[in-house]
């Protein structure tokens, strides 16, 4: 079989788009999806995203298989890639357009920007530590700076669900962390029973973070959207950033906006199109 598909980015943060809107389902596996995803002998990406069929709310939905293979709920910069590649699909140059996107995480809303960046209306952020999952202590519901120990170190951290589990932790030096090793250690640590993805958050001053993640399912990524959402979320909740912050990512920054109005985070970012293909 002979697939054709494009080759976006949104920071750095690589994913294959195929337009799968002649099916329900997948058009391919995730041990293909696998393959696809390796830098060496495939594509290269760090996930695989599908443009399915709408729903009854929503034009289209959404699914991506990891570079793992594993199927996350979420992902914010895949969603800007796929909004400017249905926009492509439909031959759209139309500014300020939105999409209804059904996702695993629920509908989701990018809207096309006349700067040629996308926002994404990324819902209201998930505290309760049953809604994460997460079986660490909560404080009036909430999971913000609590002891969890990894690696023989305690950290402090606090557990965000964007549609998808984060665990954040605020360090001198986000630099300094060594993702390789920690971050496995994080992502499958039993506090977490879906695993989590991680966040090392370093505050330059209260509207501007940067932030180190692993990834749940691709490990070590130049970005990860729903990751700076729920960073700024813990951010406001342990009282050292702005609802409105910049966050930097060793791929670029997004904007991110925690709305005191109506408890809705809206991220703004870029996502470009690399090339196209048949696989």
């Amino acid at each position: 079989m002979v697939i054709e598909f494009s080759k976006y980015q949104g920071l750095g943060n690589d994913f294959i788009l195929i337009d799968n809107r002649q099916s329900a389902d997948p058009i391919i596996t995730p041990e293909q999806a696998i393959k696809m995803c390796d830098r060496h002998f495939g594509i290269g990406a760090d996930g695989v995203i599908f443009a399915l069929p709408g729903t009854e709310s929503a034009e289209y939905t959404m699914r991506i298989y990891n570079s793992d293979g594993s199927e996350p709920e979420m992902c914010g910069n895949g969603i800007r890639c796929l909004a400017k590649f249905i926009a492509d699909l439909e031959g759209n140059s139309e500014v300020n357009k939105s999409y209804r996107i059904d996702t695993l995480a629920g509908i989701i809303i990018p809207k096309l920007e006349s700067n040629g960046e996308v926002t994404v209306d990324m819902g209201k952020p998930q505290l309760a530590a049953a809604e994460i999952p997460t079986t660490l202590n909560s404080s009036n519901g909430k999971v913000v700076a609590q002891p969890l120990t990894v690696d023989n170190r305690s950290w402090s951290v606090t557990a965000v669900s964007m549609g998808n589990p984060h665990c954040i932790t605020f360090v001198e030096d986000s630099s300094a962390i060594a993702l390789e090793k920690i971050g496995p250690l994080f992502e499958h640590h039993s506090a977490f029973p879906q695993r989590t993805n991680t966040e090392f958050i370093q505050v330059v001053k209260s509207n501007y973070i940067k932030m180190r993640v692993w990834e749940r399912g691709a490990g070590i990524t130049l970005a990860c959207g729903t990751g700076a959402c729920a960073s700024v979320v813990a951010g406001v909740l342990n009282e050292k950033c702005d609802r409105l912050c910049t966050v930097e990512l060793p791929g670029g920054c997004l904007q991110i906006n925690w709305s005191e109005d109506d408890n809705r985070v809206y991220m703004t970012g870029p996502a470009t199109e690399v090339f196209k293909g048949k696989y």
